[in-house]
């Protein structure tokens, strides 16, 4: 039986100190990280005729040897049977109230046995007959997205033609996009704009930060709606509108004003808002919601606005907090 097609490497000197897998992802073209990662715990990687992990740093001078295709092939989403909200619909596009907890689509590295359960596109999939296929796969319709646990707005297109200019409405910043938020503490001013580039945080990879360089432009535009002074602490709820779609943008924008998003632990909010007299409340889910979206459709030209209400869940928890407003005025207005 024949061996497995392999690649053999010598680690160059420069590469010393560096990680077998952070190695690896900078030499196989096209190949992330994680399938890197996914290679070493198959044992198809191996360094100087041995395995190794992913965590072992070089010296240089190995030979790393990786058997078989680093490419994975090409995965389906399939179809689920699950509840959507749908705002609006027509034959070129959808609007969706997306949950909070629901991911938009699989991840890499996702199999149908694994991580493709469950996410927004499964259930588009089964709803409708038809979905663009810019985005490959695993992404028919999608055109931009939203957070797991963010709630809300999102468009989805049913066709190429309309996924495009789609696309390019998002890409010249046409479409708007406004979110509701509640932050822990109370903005200084009762509105601003926040103007900061957004890479990734290179010691929590999950994580994204306004502190690194060469990071992507990102704008978010706010204005307080209420300020609520309660048992539980101070807390703001704001309007957020944003220029720019960066990952995690509006919740890493606002950490860095010093005024997490409720229920973000990613990025500094508290697990559970802990108070002697009032008791302890919690958020199972971030505050942030994407309530309104205006667009102009694909083919008519007409300008399309739409609306989604406060989830229950966060209408449950502003209730939970007792909200006492600081004073009248501008700054206490609902959207």
């Amino acid at each position: 039986m024949p061996e497995p097609a392999s690649t053999t490497m010598t680690v160059p000197p420069d590469q010393a100190g560096k990680r077998l897998d952070q190695f690896l992802a900078g030499c196989l073209d096209s190949v992330s990280r994680a399938r890197v990662q996914e290679l070493i715990l198959q044992r198809k990687v191996l360094l100087d005729g041995a395995p190794a992990k992913a965590s072992l740093k070089l010296r240089g001078g190995e030979q790393v040897t990786v058997f078989g295709t680093a490419e994975r092939p090409p995965l389906r989403a399939i179809a689920e049977n699950i509840p959507l909200d749908i705002v609006y619909e027509d034959d070129d596009l959808a609007i969706i109230n997306k949950p909070a907890g629901m991911m938009v689509h699989a991840g890499a590295g996702a199999t149908e046995d694994q991580r493709n359960r469950g996410t927004l596109v499964n259930a588009l999939l089964h709803h409708f007959q038809q979905l663009s296929r810019v985005g490959g796969e695993m992404r028919p319709g999608i055109v931009h997205r939203l957070d797991k646990e963010t709630s809300g707005l999102i468009v989805v297109a049913k066709n190429d033609p309309a996924h495009s200019k789609l696309a390019s409405q998002f890409a010249r910043r046409e479409v708007k996009k406004t979110y509701l938020a509640l932050v822990h503490g109370w903005l200084e001013r009762g509105s601003g704009t926040i103007s900061a580039s957004i890479s990734r945080d290179r010691i929590r990879r999950i994580r994204m930060t306004t502190r690194g360089s060469g990071g992507r432009e990102a704008v978010s535009h706010y204005t307080v709606l209420r300020r609520y002074d309660t048992p539980h602490g101070k807390f703001s709820l704001l309007e957020v509108k944003i220029d720019t779609g960066r990952t995690h943008q509006i919740r890493v924008h606002l950490r860095s004003l010093g005024h997490p998003v409720v229920g973000d632990t990613l990025y500094g909010a508290p697990r559970e808002i802990q108070v002697s007299k009032a008791g302890a409340i919690s958020l199972s889910r971030n505050f942030l919601h994407a309530a309104q979206l205006t667009l102009t459709h694909p083919r008519t030209g007409e300008q399309l606005s739409l609306k989604a209400p406060l989830p229950q869940t966060l209408e449950a928890f502003l209730t939970a907090l007792e909200p006492q407003p600081a004073k009248a005025g501008p700054d206490n207005r609902r959207l």
